[in-house]
């Protein structure tokens, strides 16, 4: 973890009744603050429209700390130490009044503290309270100190390419870039931060790293999960939306960017946005030949029913909303011309896992009659933390037979260090006023150009190629031909413990 700034933060949370608080935030700030990361002054004021008393608010985020924090219930000292800077400000985000209030309480904690603070403003609400919350903050001048005072605000940002360039021009006009986070909580996760420094601090994998070495690349996040009481967002929302714009395509930027000049914001946000804006454009015909949606239907996953998507609550019955995306990518650059990056994500699948596959060319010279499969490094995100090698080994024995093997490095087994929640990360970088691992304006707006002309397809052919997959699949079948020529099936983390097991993703003839 970096070393903690000297000055005071007072940190608003507003939507302080919403889960994000109680599930993530809290827990994560908690967590920063046994470790002694948080600064020695701060305040963290949580501002909802319901009528709770301090005592009550105060008991229902210690039940989320004991629930969900990573290092298990809290011991009461210390929560009370904690706790007694936690406060609780009812108030409508649409009054005046609230801003008032909210300003009161802040500059009370700023003359207490005997000196400038830094002012952290989190917008854990639904995305049509951001301008109303942006407008108040700047007309009250509570977020107005270019270098101290920050926002943070969750996806979705925008719904299209063209409400994100609004939002962003709204944004801009009351606060600074340098000011404004855009957070994606998939960024802050150890594994995702560690592909960074395993491309560029190892110097054995960096210069294979190109369409010279790399057959293809995949990157899959699979949800065990349905939509729950997700219906009346998602419906509107789909897939691509919710996990292809920001999550997947944050995870190309990193794996396919180029290595910065140094490991500054900037520099590093620039490299990933110069990627962003190299994704080959599709037309309306490319993209059902590139794209493929899907919806589930009923089915089983660890003997549970799952009901069809259509099914679900506050989902429409004759909904056409994509519960699943496989695409085909292409970065026209030097480095990738001509290698796919394949990205899928879906809900109701068999298991929960985040994976990114690179698939190495096989073999240009082919001496051993079974050295059938190429060279596959596996990262993995998602259940487990881990990075695995596969290579082709010889048996022991008198004959020469090969037989591939993996070479595992797992956190578990190399670190005894625990690993800290992604929103423990986040939360620390906007204390510290690093943006690394956030995205600029330039980068949500290259992101959205990317998927518009999936969505404008999908809008001027709602129905074609909707493929249907049983709960508990993989997905459509159609997401399994995308993949020909380059690999007969997508890698399933579960076998990346059973080598014979694994798929074949041996380029098909």
């Amino acid at each position: 973890m970096k070393q903690v700034k000297k000055y005071p933060a007072a940190i608003t949370i507003f939507g302080a009744k919403g889960d994000l608080t109680k599930r993530k935030l809290i827990p994560a700030l908690y967590n920063l603050f046994i470790d002694n990361h948080l600064p020695t002054a701060f305040n963290i004021i949580c501002v909802d429209f319901l009528e709770v008393n301090q005592d009550e608010f105060r008991q229902d985020m210690l039940s989320g700390v004991n629930e969900f924090s990573r290092n298990g219930a809290a011991e009461i000292e210390k929560w009370n130490e904690f706790a007694a800077r936690l406060f609780y400000l009812q108030g409508d985000f649409l009054k005046n009044e609230t801003y008032g209030n909210l300003n009161e309480k802040i500059k009370s904690f700023e003359k207490e503290a005997g000196q400038t603070i830094s002012r952290v403003f989190y917008f854990a609400v639904a995305p049509r309270f951001i301008e109303t919350i942006s407008d108040a903050l700047y007309q009250h001048n509570l977020c107005n100190k270019e270098n101290l005072d920050r926002i943070v605000v969750e996806k979705p940002f925008g719904t299209d390419l063209e409400t994100a360039k609004k939002l962003n021009r709204f944004l801009g006009k009351r606060f600074s870039e340098k000011q404004i986070y855009r957070i994606d909580h998939y960024l802050g996760k150890e594994a995702v931060q560690n592909i960074m420094a395993f491309r560029f601090a190892n110097y054995v994998f960096e210069p294979l790293w190109n369409k010279k070495y790399i057959d293809h690349i995949q990157i899959s996040v699979s949800e065990q999960v349905g939509v729950g009481k997700r219906g009346g967002y998602y419906d509107s929302s789909g897939a691509l939306r919710d996990m292809i714009q920001n999550h997947l395509l944050q995870l190309l930027c990193i794996v396919g960017m180029e290595c910065p000049g140094a490991y500054k914001s900037e520099q590093i946000r620039d490299a990933k946005t110069k990627v962003m804006k190299s994704v080959r454009p599709y037309t309306n015909a490319e993209v059902f030949k590139n794209v493929v949606r899907g919806q589930y239907t009923a089915g089983m996953i660890n003997d549970d029913l799952r009901p069809a998507y259509r099914q679900e609550e506050h989902v429409s019955s004759s909904s056409l909303t994509e519960t699943f995306v496989a695409a085909k990518l292409f970065i026209d650059n030097k480095r990738w011309e001509g290698v796919p990056f394949f990205l899928r994500t879906g809900k109701s699948m068999p298991a929960q896992s985040s994976v990114v596959v690179v698939q190495f060319k096989d073999s240009p010279h082919k001496i051993f009659r079974d050295d059938i499969v190429p060279n596959r490094l596996i990262i993995s995100i998602q259940p487990e933390l881990e990075i695995s090698l596969l290579f082709e080994s010889k048996v022991p024995g008198l004959q020469m037979k090969l037989k591939p093997v993996e070479m595992d490095f797992t956190y578990k087994e190399s670190y005894t260090e625990t690993i800290p929640e992604a929103y423990e990360a986040l939360l620390l970088d906007v204390l510290h006023g690093d943006a690394t691992l956030f995205m600029r304006a330039d980068q949500i707006e290259a992101a959205w150009k990317v998927v518009m002309p999936i969505l404008d397809a999908w809008k001027k052919y709602p129905q074609k190629d909707l493929n249907m997959y049983k709960a508990g699949s993989c997905g459509p079948d159609a997401a399994q031909k995308l993949l020909k020529p380059y690999a007969k099936e997508w890698f399933e983390l579960p076998f990346s413990k059973t080598v014979k097991a694994l798929p074949d993703l041996k380029s098909v003839q």
